[in-house]
């Protein structure tokens, strides 16, 4: 499955992997994570209120609809958090049930 978006300009920037869901994808050097999501393999999460997948809607950290879980269990807003080397997040916190953190 491709990225929602496509790299059009900056396809020259150094790239490094992260892992979303437990799937390996790249993101550039400047990359917020929701960038790499969005240029990655996902979206963010299915909508709650049933009208498809969703991938932040403000991006600008204040609308609530980005939020990832690092594998420390850390929540951080996905429009406002840079992409680091190695670094692995969940955007499925639901399915790992309430009030249980996920496993990455």
């Amino acid at each position: 499955m491709s990225g929602r978006f496509v790299r059009v300009a900056e396809t020259g920037r150094n790239t490094f992997p992260i892992t979303v869901d437990g799937v390996v994808q790249q993101a550039a050097e400047g990359d917020t994570l929701m960038v790499a999501l969005l240029t990655g393999v996902t979206a963010l999460r299915d909508s709650e209120f049933g009208d498809g997948r969703r991938a932040g809607f403000c991006l600008m950290g204040a609308c609530q609809d980005c939020w990832v879980w690092t594998a420390q269990g850390e929540r951080v807003r996905a429009c406002s958090t840079p992409a680091a080397p190695g670094m692995s997040i969940v955007t499925k916190l639901a399915e790992a049930g309430e009030g249980v953190w996920p496993r990455v």
